[in-house]
């Protein structure tokens, strides 16, 4: 018998690559995907706790889902309802307490425990009680996962890391994803290997502190460090391009920085929050790196890769945050100048430091403070974007875009982009000629040779639609 699941995701990467293993998960129980809620017969939350606005997304989805299961054991029928994710790890209880149509609550370090779950709800019923999954047994979690399978489309995504011991004041990840958890060289190749065997030209590397990766080739040796690992995962077959996020400035170490000289498949694209520019409140975040450490990185990087585009995350509006200390970001930014950034007012998170620290701010003048750093970003991406106009860029095209006859994909510089192109491209690495730039975005044409591809591949199947074309909530990880 064929069950329908859905699964929907909410912030960082790191939870479409868990809404895929869940899913693999499940397969063996009767289960496949299905683009819909309406129709599933089990919908699973993956959730994130970054931000206040995110957990109450899930609660207000909740609401909508308790009226369809209600709907359908009205005439007979079943929808099991499952919160995974962050803010299942850290409002289990309440999450009973808040929605009783809830059946399961499984945390980021037992999604490995879903089927013996499911098994014991579907044909019997929970007999009134959630069931609940939050233990911290992230090595166990990987090594019951089952092996990667099947096409995932040209970029996918490829856990490494997992949890962070750095403890900023804002931040709930510790509490919810752990201590930092580094997978062994072995089980990280393996699945490169797979995924790549799989259709993926291009892997990017997840961890909550994805540069603090320090896994063990073999017994008794020392751990390999990020920059050794993608130099070990560049020599894979088939495989052109490598990312990684999300990382800390405390550990981009040298090697890591030579790899971006070094390596090819390495895109010029970094992904390193800063999230103050005031010495003084990256002391309250507990950052542990000063604005000249991340002003010196900033530049070793771009001695050794001088096209390197840089991305950020920026909280504006921390509590004690002055005048001067918020001018002090408006100076970073300008000076380091960002491809394209992320920005947010602080929120307050149970449980967190900061939560409780006196002086904190009003909303009015986050959202002030808030609306002039955005204004200084979406210039800086629009300029940076600009100056890519009339240049011939490699870009993986990745899916089908909005518009028939077009298709999607990134540039080096992890810039969305838009081409006219054949389906059949899709997988495809071509040269595009950039004509025009917007926003948030480039667009282009095929350039020269690669304009023969387009009626040369006819045949191949269609790419299975992206976490983006599902409608699903993803952001790069805070």
């Amino acid at each position: 018998m064929i069950r329908k699941l859905f699964i929907r995701s909410y912030g960082c990467q790191m939870n479409v690559y868990d809404a895929e293993r869940m899913a693999e998960l499940l397969a063996p129980l009767g289960f496949a995907a299905t683009a819909s809620p309406d129709d599933a017969d089990i919908v699973i939350l993956n959730t994130c706790h970054i931000r206040e606005k995110a957990a109450e997304k899930v609660y207000s989805e909740l609401g909508r889902l308790r009226a369809i299961k209600e709907a359908r054991q009205g005439t007979g029928g079943e929808l099991i309802i499952a919160v995974a994710g962050c803010v299942a790890q850290a409002e289990g209880a309440e999450i009973m307490r808040r929605q009783p149509a809830v059946d399961m609550v499984v945390g980021p370090q037992s999604y490995h425990r879903l089927p013996e779950m499911v098994a014991r709800i579907v044909g019997t019923g929970k007999g009134g009680r959630t069931l609940l999954e939050t233990d911290f047994d992230v090595e166990r979690k990987f090594d019951e996962l089952p092996r990667a399978r099947g096409v995932r489309g040209p970029s996918a995504f490829l856990t490494i890391q997992e949890g962070c011991d750095r403890f900023c004041t804002f931040c709930v990840v510790p509490y919810t994803r752990g201590a930092e958890y580094s997978r062994p060289v072995g089980a990280v190749t393996g699945e490169a290997r797979q995924l790549v065997a799989g259709g993926a030209r291009e892997l990017v590397l997840l961890g909550q502190n994805v540069n603090a990766y320090h896994g063990v080739a073999d017994a008794g040796a020392p751990s390999w460090g990020l920059g050794r690992l993608i130099r070990h995962l560049a020599g894979i077959e088939g495989l052109a391009r490598i990312r990684y996020t999300t990382s800390h400035p405390r550990d981009m170490d040298e090697e890591l920085i030579s790899a971006h000289r070094d390596i090819p498949q390495l895109m010029p694209f970094l992904h390193l929050p800063v999230q103050s520019g005031s010495d003084r409140i990256l002391e309250a975040m507990n950052r542990r790196h000063r604005v000249g450490d991340y002003l010196r990185t900033v530049e070793r990087l771009r001695s050794v890769r001088p096209d390197m585009a840089l991305s950020s995350d920026f909280i504006v509006g921390f509590p004690g945050e002055s005048d001067a200390d918020f001018e002090a970001t408006l100076a970073l930014v300008r000076k380091v100048t960002f491809a394209q950034a992320y920005s947010f007012k602080y929120s307050p998170r149970p449980g967190t430091p900061a939560a409780i620290m006196e002086r904190q701010l009003p909303d009015p003048i986050k959202e002030e403070r808030l609306a002039r750093l955005q204004d200084l970003i979406t210039a800086q991406q629009r300029e940076f974007n600009s100056k890519t106009v009339g240049r011939r860029l490699p870009v993986l095209l990745e899916r089908r875009g909005r518009h028939s006859g077009q298709l999607a994909g990134r540039t080096p510089y992890m810039q969305a982009i838009h081409v006219e192109a054949s389906e059949a491209l899709v997988g495809s690495i071509v040269d595009v000629e950039i004509s025009a730039a917007h926003a948030v975005s480039v667009t282009g044409t095929l350039a020269g040779a690669d304009l023969g591809f387009v009626h040369a591949c006819a045949g191949r199947p269609a790419p299975a639609p992206t976490p983006a074309d599902r409608g699903e909530d993803v952001r790069i990880i805070a």
